[in-house]
């Protein structure tokens, strides 16, 4: 399958809402938002997030398809000197085709070059598929875990990845 990778922006809101949306129907427990929530949000508030996507501390990927559907996103943000790798997703029936792969290399190199030594994510203590791809990926587990913040009884396991200067 033929895809390309493009930054997140404010100009791509729509396309930004509609996999948003379909990234929580699809995987309800893998992102800290619900669909109701994410439903009721405003144009406004979509083009917001959007534009908000690639800053100084953020960044924002997604993956096109050839009639220009979004078909996957990634994206990372610095918080308290760390960054995070957040908002995974790749629709089902193109996972395992290199989305996620080719996402994750846009990543590492804006976080490389800020100059950061490490991602850091948080998955769910179930998504077991998430966590395998993870560990292909360089990915280990930190033996830390945190609540989830939609069901705090449940856990997110934290993984990092050390990133290689270039």
């Amino acid at each position: 399958m033929a895809f390309r990778i493009v930054p997140v922006d404010g100009e791509s809101w729509r396309s930004f809402r509609d996999l948003r949306l379909e990234m929580l129907a699809d995987s309800p427990k893998a992102f800290v938002e619900t669909l109701d929530a994410a439903s009721q949000q405003s144009d406004d508030d979509w083009r917001r997030r959007a534009t908000a996507a690639n800053s100084e501390l953020s960044c924002g990927f997604a993956a096109v398809d050839d009639a220009g559907r979004w078909v996957g996103i990634m994206r990372a943000r610095v918080e308290d000197g760390r960054t995070f790798l957040l908002g995974v997703y790749v629709t089902p029936l193109l996972r395992g085709e290199g989305l996620a792969d080719a996402l994750l290399l846009e990543i590492e190199r804006w976080a490389g070059e800020r100059g950061d030594d490490q991602l850091t994510l948080e998955v769910h203590e179930h998504n077991e598929r998430a966590q395998a791809f993870y560990r292909r990926r360089g990915f280990s587990a930190t033996g830390q875990t945190v609540p989830y913040p939609l069901a705090p009884h449940e856990q997110e396991t934290v993984m990092t990845k050390p990133l290689v200067a270039k």
